[in-house]
Formats: structure tokens, C-alpha cells, sequence
């Protein structure tokens, strides 16, 4: 480390920093570089991060041929290197949150020590703001006590959209709950025919700004084969298993309830479950984690985790009053293509001259009050036959002759005939 830190120092000042795709030369880097930012991680999340590299040693050649066309995993791996005189200073992984891809997530930064965070982490982020056009809005989740990585998102635009909350219910706690029989007439299996049904209980699960940042439709509850085909492989070789269902209410005909768990076979880390309720049914939280309960007992004894978030107050009650344990709080950011950094200073509006502000709503002199009346403006009305005043000249072509002359004669001779 001593080594590299003086070699960053014998590089030239001017040399400028370029931001790339990932290569797999860059592969070592990045590992030193997750090694580095996981430090101070648990065993636990050490030995996730070193699992997740020797994946990506491993699968980076088919990543990158499926990146090239169109595909469900194009951009499963799409990430930027910061490099410098062949230094790799950072790294930033994306992917898109939604099918349509109008919303994209930034999965993690990773930045090396010895560069400067705030300069190198703002100019990977703006690259993949500027590369990657078909993204409206982007999202990420940080922990609330990593102060840094909050300065860094701060000062690219993101701002707080909600707070998540992760918990972990104990193997002892969850055997507890699987004694309880739970009452669930209508749980049914999870098709792509349900895809309507699972997307108004999302829709109607969470608040206007969330539902307006995540962007889901119809599609992001559908499993196309390739991905189905791909999840399977997955479940293969990591040794896990996938099982949902959700909550069906026959007299609305409408999904009430939601839950997938990802199952794990070798006993290594906890099962993880996710959980959709809809706010008119919170109910069914004691129902639903009975029968995950149930679920887990048929693999090896772990714990269960889920998330909560700060607009699902019920949910956070249900999980405090059982005993369940939390384990990390996190922050949802959100960024806006079309937010713009203040770029002129503040003006403060109690210098302002209201009256020369309004000076056009001023009434130019001052009116006169008088006694007209409109009936008697009705009844002063100007004859029919206009009179010509000595300092106007009005003429009119009518009958190709002047008013003053010829017509005055016609009307003349009319009058004597009558």
C-alpha cells in the first residue's frame, strides 16, 4: 500500500484523469479497491465482497458479450473506471431499476484513498449522468453514517426520498413463529398473468413521489424466459431457492398482500424475504410472517431478513413488538435529470422597491370624479347623417360621389318628392 500511495505521488500534477468502461485489465483494481472500501466491514460483508469478485473473474467474459445487443442482462454489469497514468483511482457501477429503463440506479462508488473522493466521485457520477441519456431520474441508497458518500450525492443533486430500515428476525424467534397457523384462505402462486394485479398493490403501497421515482409498470412484475432461464441458473449455482405468492381478495379482485423469500441451502447467510402490503390490510403482516416462518423451516436453521421503510410505519410496529433486531438504516436518494446547482447568488426580497416593481399597475393621473350617466349617453346619440367638422376632412367613397356635394343633392331632391 506504502508502494502505491508513493507511486500516486510521482505521477505529474497536470495529468488529466479519464473516465472509461471497465476493462478486464481493470479487474485487480477494482478488487483492491472493494477490499479497501470494505475494510471496515464485518466478516460477514468481507467475505460477500470477495465472493462477488471471484464471480465477476469468472463470469466477466459472458457479461461483456451479452452487453453488446440487447438482451435482459445487457447491462447487468455496467460500470466506469477513474484512471490516471494507469492508476485506477474509482469506480462506479450502474443498472437500470425499471424495464423501461427510465429510471437507473447507482448500485456503488468505490474510490481510492489516497485520490481526492469529493472530485473524482462527482466526475464519475456526472459521466454516467451524461452517457446514459435514457435516464430521467436516478436513485440510489446509502447508509446514514457514512458522511462522505452523503456529501458526495448531496453535492450531485440527490435528495432524501425515503429511509429504510433492515431487520433481522433471530432462527429462534422465527421457529417461535412458525407454530402459528396462518390465515390465509387465498394465497396464490405468482404467474406473469398476475402482473396487473401485483402492480396495483405496488402502486397503492407507497407514497405519490416514491411511485413517480421508481416508474413501474405492467412489465417489471413479468418474468420473460430468458430471465426465467437465467434466474434458474442463478438459484443453481449460488445454491438458493426463490419462493412467492401473494394474497388474493375475491369480493375487490384485487391483490392484497405480497411476499418473495429467497431461500439459502448451504446455511451460509440469512434468508431474505421481501413484503407488499397494502395500507388497508396491515393485518395480514402477522398472517404473512407465519407462513414465511413456515417456509424456512424446511431449509437450514437462519435468520430471516427484511426491510422496512419510513412511510410503513405498521410495519416497523409489527417487527419492535415481536423482537425483531435492526441491523442497518439507510438513506433512498433520488436525482432528477432536470435539476440544475444554484449558479447565482442568492437575492434577498427586502431590498426590493415594491413601488417600482408596480410601478406599471400605477394609475397614470389622477381620476376625476364626475356625474355621467349612461342612459343619458344613450339618449345624446349622434344623428344618422354624420356632420363634418371644419378642421376634419371625411371622406368615404359611396356611389363614387362626395358628401358634401352630390349626396346632400340626392337627399334634397328626396325630400321635395316626398
Amino acid at each position: 500500500m506504502a508502494a502505491h500511495i508513493k507511486m500516486n505521488s510521482l505521477l505529474p500534477q497536470n495529468l488529466s484523469v479519464v473516465i472509461r468502461p471497465v476493462q478486464y485489465r481493470d479487474l485487480d483494481g477494482i478488487e483492491r479497491l472493494s477490499q479497501e472500501s470494505f475494510a471496515a466491514l464485518s466478516p460477514e460483508g468481507a467475505n460477500l465482497v470477495n465472493q462477488q469478485m471471484q464471480s465477476l473473474h469468472r463470469w466477466y467474459g459472458l457479461l461483456r458479450f451479452l452487453s453488446w445487443f440487447p438482451n435482459p442482462l445487457q447491462h447487468r454489469f455496467c460500470a466506469y473506471v477513474a484512471e490516471q497514468g494507469r492508476i485506477l483511482l474509482g469506480m462506479v457501477q450502474v443498472s437500470p431499476f425499471n424495464r423501461t429503463r427510465t429510471t437507473w440506479r447507482v448500485d456503488r462508488v468505490m474510490l481510492d484513498r489516497s485520490a481526492d473522493k469529493q472530485v473524482i466521485g462527482s466526475q464519475l457520477l456526472r459521466h454516467c449522468f451524461e452517457s446514459i441519456l435514457e435516464a430521467r431520474t436516478w436513485l440510489l441508497e446509502v447508509n446514514v453514517n457514512d458522511l462522505d458518500a452523503l456529501a458526495l450525492y448531496r453535492q450531485n443533486g440527490f435528495q432524501r426520498l425515503a429511509e429504510m430500515t433492515y431487520w433481522e428476525i433471530e432462527p429462534e424467534l422465527l421457529t417461535e413463529l412458525a407454530q402459528a397457523e396462518p390465515d390465509l384462505p387465498n394465497l396464490l402462486p405468482v404467474s406473469n398473468a398476475d402482473a396487473q394485479l401485483l402492480y396495483q398493490l405496488d402502486t397503492a403501497s407507497m407514497p405519490p413521489l416514491v411511485r413517480q421515482v421508481f416508474d413501474r409498470n405492467n412489465r417489471d412484475f413479468k418474468t420473460s424466459l430468458f430471465g426465467a432461464l437465467a434466474d434458474a441458473v442463478k438459484q443453481w449455482v449460488t445454491k438458493t431457492e426463490v419462493v412467492s405468492g401473494y394474497v388474493f381478495e375475491p369480493q375487490r379482485k384485487a391483490a392484497i398482500g405480497y411476499f418473495q423469500v429467497q431461500l439459502e441451502r448451504k446455511g451460509d447467510t440469512p434468508h431474505v424475504a421481501t413484503l407488499t402490503v397494502h395500507p388497508a390490510y396491515t393485518w395480514l403482516y402477522p398472517e404473512l410472517l407465519a407462513q414465511l416462518a413456515r417456509i424456512a423451516q424446511d431449509f437450514p436453521q437462519q435468520g430471516l431478513k427484511l426491510a422496512s421503510s419510513d412511510y410503513q410505519p405498521e410495519r416497523e410496529e409489527y417487527l419492535e413488538r415481536i423482537g425483531a433486531k435492526r441491523i442497518e438504516h439507510t438513506l433512498i436518494m433520488s436525482r432528477s435529470v432536470w435539476h440544475k446547482l444554484r449558479e447565482s447568488k442568492f437575492v434577498s426580497l427586502e431590498g426590493i422597491q415594491w413601488t417600482d416593481v408596480l410601478q406599471g399597475l400605477q394609475p397614470a393621473r389622477k381620476p376625476i370624479p364626475g356625474g355621467m350617466s349612461w342612459a343619458e349617453v344613450r339618449q345624446k346619440q349622434t344623428p344618422e347623417i354624420p356632420v363634418k367638422h371644419q378642421s376634419e376632412s371625411v371622406t368615404f367613397n359611396s356611389k363614387n360621389c362626395h358628401i358634401d356635394s352630390v349626396c346632400h343633392q340626392e337627399l334634397t331632391e328626396e325630400q321635395q318628392e316626398n
